[in-house]
């Protein structure tokens, strides 16, 4: 039997890898890629897939989002993706629901694989109460661990700098570009995967490209088409981006 594999994941990087992942086992077609929910659901719907690898933190529609705007009946078998964000794993773990971290190890998509074969060969209907009792898991806190320093590697030393120090972190190529009073650290990882570590009530993504630490926000002034400006008590100007409004709008309401 040939599975249709739906990837569904807002980091193209992320998709080039699973997909070249999946072009390695014989019985898999991929048949789309999406790179944002609204998508994957028009994708789902149209494609009818038999397995999706769902990115579990999207803008505006996250994965969840996505399964409860499918239905549980009409959703297909699902293989979760996410960043290093333990309180989410933990929970999935706690649920038996198959997941893969970014990056994803070989290994462990070989497993994830394994079980989504079993799973189509035997399907339940237990898959939606799993993804519920784990999101009471995550949205109670129960399983949320957030780091309250970051490791910083330089030059074969391990600096430690604790949260509260840190005002804003900006995207600079394959590092994350830590802003902490006048220094600023260089850290091997994405916006994404830090934005999954980071206490949501404490930090909040105001584009693709920057995430700002909320106790440091003094004013956020409007610009055109809904795109705005984060100024900072330190003086910084950070650009935000329409897409991420709606999150800061709770955050400082």
């Amino acid at each position: 039997m040939t599975i249709r594999v739906l990837i569904v994941d807002d980091e193209p990087v992320a998709r080039r890898g699973l997909v070249r992942l999946l072009r390695q086992e014989p019985d898999i077609e991929v048949v789309g890629e999406c790179g944002d929910g609204g998508s994957a659901i028009a994708a789902i719907g149209a494609l009818s897939p038999d397995l999706v690898f769902l990115d579990v933190q999207m803008p505006e529609l996250d994965g969840f989002a996505v399964i409860e705007a499918i239905g549980g009946n009409r959703m297909p078998a699902v293989v979760f993706v996410t960043a290093f964000d333990q309180h989410a794993v933990r929970a999935f773990d706690a649920q038996a629901i198959d997941y893969v971290l970014k990056p994803v190890d070989p290994e462990r998509f070989h497993r994830a694989m394994q079980r989504a074969r079993s799973r189509l060969s035997h399907p339940d209907d237990g898959f939606v109460r799993q993804v519920a009792e784990a999101l009471k898991l995550i949205d109670r806190g129960e399983l949320r661990n957030y780091p309250t320093r970051l490791a910083i590697r330089s030059e074969g030393r391990v600096r430690l700098l604790d949260i509260d120090e840190v005002d804003r972190i900006l995207a600079a190529g394959n590092y994350a570009e830590i802003h902490a009073g006048t220094r600023q650290h260089l850290l091997r990882e994405t916006m994404n995967s830090l934005e999954a570590r980071l206490d949501p009530q404490r930090f909040v993504r105001v584009s693709r490209a920057a995430i700002v630490s909320i106790a440091r926000i003094r004013e956020v002034q409007p610009l055109f088409n809904g795109d705005f400006v984060v100024l900072l008590k330190d003086g910084a100007q950070v650009n935000g981006s329409r897409r991420y409004r709606a999150a800061l709008d709770v955050l400082i309401s």
